[in-house]
């Protein structure tokens, strides 16, 4: 009777996690699911400068799409940010790997101060270390091509802005560089779950720490690098403010784009904001793409 009991009040009671839910959920498709439908509304339209002005919008169904897609920029523009974004992913989630085995290997002084250093990175305003940075590469002035000249290298006056390539290693140098502290850290608090018991049962087996790593802490660690290398890969694909201001110290903008700052030339540059939320759109529907692979494996994981 009392088995029967409790079975007839599990069903009420799991209703209410999901009333909790409501207000949430609501706010969140109020908040994400206006300016979603706003975009899309928009990008079926001739939506100009006049428009923004109150002249009434042209519907115009999927013509917007149809330049977009036909233009060889675009396509341009899209392998560019898919290259940069995977690249960038990865160095830093192997990077960030490597920072977080340093601090579980050394003293408490020394992950003391790694951790103070990697803090004073994350939480610098982009603004100002992007100053910082753009100094530190200026062709006139900046202090790598002073280090580079007295090392022996002829690097005086050298534009690292000037080619797409170098313009391309300066923004993954800064982009890895502020988003290394989030992985360490992630990585870092799932190295401090693994028992010091397993890892020393290991080695008194003869695993060395090579085989140790890769069959013991790489699978422990294995879903906070999928959530973290899932973030990265939507972070650097919707990269804007790195990419815009060393665009503005003098770099091409035409061979340098990628998804933000194309769309943000097409909407406040070229005030063709109908264009600009189709582009907007697509970037949604390829990060969708993008990270489908990461979410499955996460739902595996969450099913095991």
């Amino acid at each position: 009777m009392t088995s029967a009991s409790a079975a007839t009040r599990r069903p009420r009671g799991t209703i209410a996690p999901y009333l909790l839910l409501i207000p949430t959920i609501a706010v969140l498709l109020f908040a994400l699911g206006y300016p979603l439908g706003w975009q899309f509304v928009t990008s079926m339209q001739k939506f100009g400068l006049s428009q923004q002005f109150g002249k009434p919008p042209e519907f115009v169904g999927f013509d917007n799409y149809v330049r977009l897609f036909t233009d060889p920029q675009t396509w341009a523009v899209v392998g560019r940010s898919i290259a940069f974004c995977l690249v960038n992913a990865a160095i830093t989630v192997a990077i960030g790997v490597l920072v977080a085995l340093l601090m579980n290997a050394v003293s408490s002084a020394a992950r003391l101060v790694l951790q103070v250093g990697m803090l004073l990175a994350w939480a610098m305003p982009v603004v100002a270390a992007m100053t910082v940075w753009v100094w530190v590469f200026d062709w006139r002035r900046g202090i790598i091509n002073w280090l580079l000249t007295q090392a022996g290298l002829d690097f005086t006056g050298h534009n690292w802005l000037a080619e797409p390539l170098s313009f391309y290693f300066v923004a993954t140098v800064i982009v890895v560089w502020m988003s290394v502290p989030f992985v360490a850290f992630s990585v870092y608090a799932g190295l401090t779950q693994i028992s010091e018991e397993v890892m020393e049962a290991a080695a008194l087996d003869g695993a060395g720490g090579t085989q140790r790593f890769f069959a013991i802490v790489m699978p422990m660690i294995r879903p906070v690098l999928m959530i973290v290398g899932l973030l990265q890969v939507i972070w650097d694909l919707r990269v804007f403010a790195q990419i815009r201001m060393l665009q503005d110290a003098g770099a091409p903008t035409a061979s340098t784009d990628l998804l933000g700052t194309y769309i943000y030339r097409l909407g406040v540059g070229s005030s063709d904001f109908a264009m600009a939320s189709a582009l907007s759109i697509f970037v949604l529907v390829l990060t969708i793409v993008l990270s489908s692979f990461y979410v499955r494996e996460l739902l595996k994981e969450d099913a095991a």
